[in-house]
C-alpha cells in the first residue's frame, strides 16, 4: 500500500481533482478495470464464474480487486441473492453504463492504432 503523503500520491489526487481525463483514467486504468466493464456492457448482467471465464487470464484474486474497485467508484453494482448456495451477480451501474461510447471510442482507436502499427512493420519504425 501507498503512502497517502507520499509525492505520488499527492501528485495523483491532484491531478484527479483538476483533469477529467485524468479522473476518468484512474477509474478504468490497469490492465482488468476496462476488460470486465466492456463484458459486462456486452453481456449485462453476470455471474462471477460467468466473469472470470469470459476474461482469460485474470486470477480469481485480481477479479475479486478489481471488482471491489469497480464497486467502490459506483460503476459495478454487486448483487447478492438469499439463496443457499448464496448467488452474486454483477452488473454496471447507470454511471457505468454511461462510459459505453468512451470506452467503444477508446476500443475503436485501439484497433485502429494497432493495425496501422502492424502494417508499418511494428512499433519503433
Amino acid at each position: 500500500m501507498r503512502k497517502e503523503t507520499s509525492s505520488n500520491a499527492l501528485n495523483e489526487k491532484e491531478i484527479n481533482s483538476s483533469c477529467g481525463m485524468g479522473y476518468a483514467l484512474s477509474l478504468i486504468g490497469g490492465r482488468w478495470k476496462s476488460n470486465i466493464l466492456w463484458r459486462l456492457i456486452l453481456d449485462g448482467k453476470m455471474r462471477y464464474n460467468e466473469l472470470r471465464k469470459a476474461i482469460p487470464g485474470i486470477s480469481e484474486r485480481m477479479l475479486v480487486a478489481q471488482l471491489r474497485e469497480l464497486e467502490a467508484d459506483r460503476l459495478v453494482l454487486r448483487i447478492v441473492y438469499p439463496e443457499v448456495p448464496p448467488r452474486v451477480e454483477y452488473e454496471l451501474t447507470a454511471l457505468g453504463q454511461s462510459m459505453r461510447p468512451m470506452l467503444q471510442s477508446i476500443s475503436d482507436w485501439g484497433e485502429a492504432h494497432r493495425k496501422t502499427v502492424e502494417d508499418e512493420g511494428g512499433l519503433g519504425k
